[in-house]
């Protein structure tokens, strides 16, 4: 029997997944427990339908992560920090700060997990630190760290 699984089931099939069972292991343990939905010409078009949509979906991101990376090409983003002597940050910038900067001066969305900094930074200066942006998009945002 042929089923269109609802949720994932270890070693038999993922969510979404169409496959062949056997018919007694469909009845009696797939069905019932709504793990899985028999594959009726009608749920197999409601599938598709639903890949469309997520293809359609995941194309809107890519093209919104690739609007961004070329936002980010023109921009400067200041930082304004506390520091001691000798230009010494109290602490150090984080990307929730530079996530916020983006958002307040040039109105770009990028959250803070996905900004990645190599070392952190902890004095005043210019840097340039990389934004993965989703589906092999990246991007660099310019960072000017100046003083409060």
């Amino acid at each position: 029997m042929k089923v269109i699984f609802n949720t994932d089931v270890k070693g038999q099939g993922k969510k979404g997944e169409l496959k062949e069972v056997s018919d007694g292991y469909a009845r009696n343990y797939l069905l019932p427990r709504k793990l899985a939905s028999e594959a009726t010409a009608d749920n197999i078009n409601a599938l598709k339908l639903k890949e469309k949509a997520r293809a359609r979906q995941i194309e809107l991101e890519k093209a919104q992560a690739a609007e961004n990376a070329k936002k980010l090409e023109g921009v400067q983003v200041i930082v304004r920090a506390k520091a001691g002597e000798k230009g010494k940050l109290f602490g150090a910038v984080t990307s929730a700060e530079i996530s916020k900067a983006l958002k307040d001066q040039f109105d770009i969305d990028i959250e803070k997990n996905k900004i990645v900094q190599g070392d952190p930074i902890k004095t005043f200066g210019a840097y340039t630190v990389k934004a993965k942006l989703g589906y092999e998009v990246s991007g660099t945002i310019n960072l000017l760290v100046v003083e409060e």
